[in-house]
């Protein structure tokens, strides 16, 4: 008979349990508890979308469209693409829902996101991100909001210490254009030394050369001409604001005049919290103010400003998380207990109260579990306490028992 080989786990993939998980989950409720004080609502979107909703809002010359994307035909004929990222499926759902009632539109997201990139630490071919999303509201004021957000965010996950905000402004579309070309004409006169990527660049994304690693490439975009002597009047305004409202936040920041984006729908603010204590990939949260974006896939032009960060490496940035506090274990001793202890355990969950069942073993095997479970209390069930309708509550910690009938457990063990 032929050996059945047993399913691997897809490269890029991973199974989220225990520690893991625990620090997973306690970035999620965080950001859940957090986004409520801000008072965003929280939207859930499909996990594939036709791809003509990215390769338009990212750009069809981008490395996300044209080598990261996961995209395939469905039986009906249509490309669909997952989601390499949420924006863009937010906009499209704006534009299709009728969402525009509700500007300015305060929003926030998770779940996965894919990319067919190099797996690498803390990186991943399906990932999870959380986003929030501030649409309809063209004022330095929800740049603002959604720093203080992030910066809080990360307080409460007790990760901010060592975590700059490096901030930038695009300018808006006169400034961008200026500063285009002039970036244009700086690198074509350096194009011999120029790497092959950056030339390609050039043709396309010439801002991306700002943001190269290639060696080569670093002189040259270091003499780069900054985007501050290209700024209108209005632009310089805009940021100014912005920076005013973090400093009246209290919210520390640092200027990073070669952070971009490269494609154009990007305007005024752009922003990375940094990190090194991640190695040399040190963003653990990213945006921006993406003020063309909805215009690029067919609506009216609408202002939107947001970010998003990635779950798995915030959770690496944690301390150990304790594990979920459980207030009891049932111990039955004998089937009647058993039979009894199972109606028990349904009356003390329903009343709140955080129960497990210790099924096998003898006595001691089992009072090990409520203590290696690092429960308050042992509930011992067998056929005396039975007999006298209640239950032996032992306080681990202390040592101590006592009898408590069954109708009073719930309020014995709060």
């Amino acid at each position: 008979m032929a050996r059945i080989e047993t399913p691997r786990r897809i490269r890029g993939t991973q199974d989220i349990f225990g520690d893991e998980q625990r620090r997973f989950a306690h970035v999620l409720s965080t950001f859940e508890r957090v986004r409520a004080l801000y008072c965003f609502q929280r939207v859930d979107i499909p996990v594939f979308e036709s791809t003509a909703v990215f390769a338009r809002s990212l750009g069809e010359t981008t490395d996300v469209v044209s080598k990261e994307m996961y995209t395939f035909e469905d039986r009906g004929g249509d490309s669909l693409t997952l989601r390499p990222e949420f924006t863009a499926g937010i906009a499209r759902a704006y534009l299709t829902e009728g969402w525009q009632q509700f500007a300015p539109l305060k929003i926030t997201t998770s779940g996965p996101v894919f990319r067919y990139e190099r797996p690498q630490k803390g990186r991943f071919r399906q990932f999870h991100q959380i986003d929030a999303e501030v649409i309809g509201a063209a004022e330095p004021a929800a740049d603002v909001e959604l720093l203080v957000l992030a910066d809080q965010l990360l307080r409460e996950l007790g990760i901010a210490e060592g975590v700059t905000l490096q901030l930038n402004t695009l300018g808006d579309a006169e400034t961008r254009d200026a500063w285009r070309a002039a970036l244009v004409a700086h690198f074509e006169a350096h194009r011999d030394a120029l790497s092959e990527d950056s030339l390609t660049r050039l043709e396309k994304n010439p801002m991306r050369i700002l943001d190269s690693k290639d060696p080569r490439d670093r002189p040259i975009a270091d003499s780069a001409p900054d985007i501050d002597a290209y700024l209108t009047p209005e632009a310089r305004a805009f940021f100014d604001a912005v920076t005013a409202g973090l400093d009246a936040a209290g919210v520390a920041w640092e200027r990073n005049a070669r952070l971009v984006r490269g494609l154009d729908y990007y305007r005024h603010t752009a922003f990375e919290f940094v990190t090194d204590r991640l190695g040399a990939q040190g963003t653990v949260l990213a945006g921006g103010r993406y003020d063309g974006l909805i215009g690029s896939l067919g609506g009216p032009e609408t202002a939107g400003v947001g970010w998003a960060a990635g779950v798995e490496r915030l959770a690496m940035l944690l301390d150990e998380p304790a594990a979920a506090a459980i207030d009891a274990v049932v111990v039955p001793m004998g089937a009647d207990a058993e039979a009894r202890a199972m109606g028990i355990v349904a009356d003390l969950r329903r009343a709140g109260v955080a129960v497990e069942m210790a099924y096998k073993g003898k006595i001691k095997a089992r009072m090990a579990k409520a203590d290696a479970l690092g429960a308050r209390f042992a509930i011992i069930l067998g056929d005396d306490e039975l007999a006298k309708g209640v239950a032996a509550v032992k306080t681990l910690g202390a040592g101590t028992q006592a009898e408590v009938a069954f109708a009073d457990l719930a309020e014995a063990l709060r």
